[in-house]
């Protein structure tokens, strides 16, 4: 079995080059059921490995062939199999099979049709090339991959100029972290000799603890991770890539890429445990990156905008989770969140649907009745994202929060206030979109209806996964669930190497789950009546904002600032640079070097008379110079 895992990304490979290379012969009947054929097939691969290796099989390297081999650089191209990459794998092809059925439905009719899903296939085929390599440069590959087909896909309705910028903002501050990606793998490779993990991680298990060069490694790598996971300070494309279609938010900004730089620090875990300022690191930016993005959340009315801001807080909350050393509760997160976010952004992408491309939860209202299904199915998003048992984000976000208390309980705190604000944002999202009359203007009530079945179906399953998915996994307690213990041979390492302190008693962990409960009703219970028995509605014109509310209805601005204190120089300096000095210096070198030589060969050409016996006067004129030459030397 092992021995086809380069099966899993070639059949995306392949769906891509199907409908890539025949973008407008193929029928676009055809091209989406080809391309969602091609992950049910990689994905089925995928559930056999992950059921080898849960029967008890090894981690196990595969090394494909010697990919660069010059001096002492040997760098081979091979995939690790092992219980992370396994998970990866199956949210990877499992939750995108399930978009890219939805995707059929939703871009029927599009004319990018064809062009669409072969972006896609490419997306999933270079997202599993990122999380099997069996080294940081193939990691890299798909890290560079999955950040081109974020821009291909962000700006897929490109005659919108707004999309084309926001494609660019998103694919430029990727390319920011991306640097610090490099010159970490750089710095692996000088320390180390080698950037396969399996190398990397058993020479780094020997050194102590605070090394300099481990830290400055990690950072360099957390920087990355900032990028493509949208943290502070490179939060800001995020929001605006919700210009592309839903399938998209919901595939890469949602359940995959996003995630890659959890997957990147989870992958490198030996590696952050080595060194205790990268950790608090990781835990202060991902922390105030939960808390500031859901603080903006609450103040948005573009539907998908609040998703967009949850899943930046949602993020946040799981570097909180590994920079407090709770590896596998992230990764316990990041499944879970990868079907409630999935879930909620495909039901979004319904009602947008229904509504004729409204966006704006202002205009929305009373839609329970139009739209039954979706209802039922946001209202599972909501309450799993909010924490509620038995739902699956529930016992993933309990996982993270007592980690976060048996750190600090200030941390617990901040914990709780970022779950306070995600379950009345989210149900405040909820209330205004299906509960009291609508507020529509652009299009009539009576013209409202259910998506058709091929994009119900794969939410509602979505939706089952997000509700019960998590039950089978803490059937023997949520610290010792069955994902943990899976997940076990890939942080057995770290766990010897974190100087933890003691673990929660059972008292103790029952009481801080029955307070956060607690404190997420009560906070939904708020949201219920100020938005649904009150019927507030937020107020349509900006200038009606005030002070803090302003500001982060604004979203503190962030972007405004960027763009004063970095894009206006930058570009100012460059305008400069062009006027000044490449124009009026390098340009005028140039120029007058062509004209010198035009000048000269206008002035030698005429040494070519036609006249044979003044040719044969000069040869013998440079055979005797050539001759006093070598006379003299």
């Amino acid at each position: 079995m092992m021995n086809i895992v380069w099966l899993i990304p070639l059949f995306p490979l392949l769906g891509f080059l199907i409908a890539g290379l025949n973008v407008r012969r193929i029928s676009v009947v055809i091209s989406g059921w080809v391309a969602s054929a091609m992950i049910l097939l990689s994905f089925i691969l995928s559930l056999l490995v992950f059921l080898k290796l849960a029967g008890g099989a090894p981690s196990e390297t595969i090394r494909l062939f010697d990919w660069i081999k010059s001096g002492d650089l040997n760098i081979p191209f091979e995939f690790l199999i092992d219980p992370l990459s396994s998970i990866m794998m199956l949210i990877i092809t499992g939750v995108g099979l399930l978009i890219h059925i939805y995707s059929i439905g939703y871009m029927h009719g599009d004319e990018g049709f064809n062009k669409f899903f072969a972006y896609m296939n490419l997306f999933i085929f270079f997202m599993l090339l990122l999380v099997m390599g069996g080294s940081y440069m193939v990691m890299f590959i798909g890290w560079e991959g999955v950040g081109l087909c974020s821009y291909l896909l962000i700006g897929f309705w490109n005659r919108n100029h707004e999309n084309n910028n926001a494609a660019k903002k998103a694919f430029i501050m990727n390319r920011i972290g991306d640097l610090g990606f490099l010159l970490g793998m750089f710095l692996i490779f000088t320390t180390f000799g080698s950037l396969s993990y399996s190398i990397v991680f058993a020479k780094a298990s020997v050194l102590s603890p605070g090394t300099i060069v481990i830290t400055i490694i990690t950072l360099l790598l957390f920087a990355g991770a900032t990028g493509k996971s949208a943290q502070i300070p490179l939060l800001t494309w995020l929001p605006d890539a919700m210009a592309g279609p839903t399938p998209v938010s919901a595939l890469i900004h949602a359940a995959t890429m996003v995630t890659a730089g959890i997957y990147m620090v989870a992958r490198s875990n030996i590696l952050y445990a080595l060194s205790p300022v990268s950790m608090s690191v990781v835990t202060t930016v991902g922390l105030t990156t939960a808390l500031l993005a859901a603080v903006i959340a609450l103040f948005q009315n573009d539907i998908k905008k609040v998703l967009a801001y949850s899943t930046i807080s949602q993020l946040g909350l799981m570097f909180l989770g590994l920079g407090v050393g709770a590896f596998a509760g992230a990764m316990f997160h990041l499944l879970t969140h990868a079907f409630f976010k999935a879930l909620l952004f495909l039901a979004a992408g319904v009602i947008i649907h229904a509504l004729d491309g409204e966006q704006d939860i202002r205009k929305m209202g009373g839609l329970q009745k139009k739209l039954p299904w979706t209802y039922f199915i946001f209202l599972t998003g909501a309450l799993t994202i909010s924490g509620i048992p038995p739902f699956a984000g529930f016992f993933s976000k309990d996982e993270i929060l007592a980690a976060a208390f048996s750190k600090s309980p200030v941390l617990w705190i901040s914990g709780i206030i970022v779950s306070i604000m995600t379950s009345f944002y989210i149900f405040r999202l909820f209330w205004l979109t299906f509960k009291g009359s609508f507020r529509g203007t652009s299009i009539n009530s009576n013209d409202i209806h259910e998506g058709p079945r091929l994009m119900i179906i794969p939410v509602l399953i979505l939706a089952i996964f997000s509700a019960l998915g998590a039950v089978p996994l803490v059937l023997n307690g949520i610290e010792n669930n069955s994902l943990a213990e899976f997940l076990n041979p890939v942080f057995k390492t770290t766990a010897g190497i974190l100087q933890k302190g003691s673990a929660l008693s059972t008292g103790t962990n029952s009481a801080l789950m029955i307070i956060t409960f607690i404190f997420m009703v009560l906070s939904i219970y708020i949201s219920y009546v100020v938005f649904f028995k009150r019927e507030k509605v937020p107020a349509g014109d900006a200038s009606q904002r005030m002070g803090f509310i302003k500001a982060a209805y604004n979203k503190f601005y962030i972007d405004e600032i960027y763009e004063t204190l970095i894009v206006k120089p930058v570009s100012g300096l460059s305008g400069f640079l062009q006027n000044k000095i490449d124009f009026k210096i390098f340009d005028r070198i140039v120029e007058s070097i062509g004209r010198l030589v035009m000048s000269a060969g206008s002035k030698i050409r005429l040494l070519q008379t036609g006249n044979v016996g003044f040719y044969l006067f000069a040869i013998v004129i440079c055979i005797i110079m050539v001759l006093v030459f070598n006379l003299f030397k």
